[in-house]
């Protein structure tokens, strides 16, 4: 017989247009649709307690809809010395992160929550990633600022992969993936984890 998550659909809980992109290379079919949940409703000191928290939020937001998915909720934050790093809300701010940064390590995670409608059950995963910067300057620094105009769309500040900015990574302990906020070794197992075949 056949498992009865062969037919449902996955419904991934983000308009992120990179974690879609990502998705897409498991040739998985799937929709995406945003939670529209406010994401100051959690206590922000913990990183890991607030992606799991914000991730469980996102995907029972969307599970609300769907009687018969495999809903995918995600968030991200970044941590340095003991604060939270979110999206930068202006180029001033992602300058002076950015500066603070050069020659320092910070960290990024990733929560992942899955619930299965149907049968009413839900896994989670909190993935981390350890990031070591070379020592860089401010003329660096405003030259992929003036490349990247969308460097307010990464929690981290900065685009780990393309622009000035990949530069500045000595070293990357962790699944690269989880940097664009969907690691898909831990997306498949917890995939496997409840039964879906694909």
């Amino acid at each position: 017989m056949n498992s009865p998550l062969k037919i449902m659909k996955i419904v991934l809980a983000t308009t992120s247009p990179y974690r879609k992109e990502i998705f897409e290379t498991l040739g998985f079919s799937f929709e995406a649709e945003g939670s529209g949940v406010d994401e100051t409703v959690v206590e922000r000191s913990d990183p890991e307690e607030l992606v799991k928290a914000l991730s469980r939020l996102k995907a029972e937001a969307v599970a609300k809809r769907h009687s018969s998915a495999i809903v995918i909720g995600f968030d991200s934050v970044g941590s340095f010395e003991d604060g939270i790093l979110e999206k930068p809300r202006t180029k001033k701010e992602a300058f002076e992160r950015l500066r603070a940064l050069s020659g320092k390590v910070h960290y990024h995670y990733t929560g992942i929550h899955m619930i299965d409608t149907m049968n009413k059950r839900s896994v989670f995963r909190v993935n981390q990633n350890k990031i070591s910067m070379r020592e860089y300057g401010d003329e660096e620094i405003r030259k992929y600022l003036e490349q990247d105009e969308r460097y307010d769309t990464f929690a981290l500040g900065y685009d780990t992969e393309r622009h000035l900015s990949a530069s500045f990574i000595e070293s990357i302990e962790g699944n690269h993936l989880n940097l664009k906020g969907i690691p898909l070794s831990d997306v498949i197992e917890m995939l496997d984890e409840m039964g879906y075949e694909g």
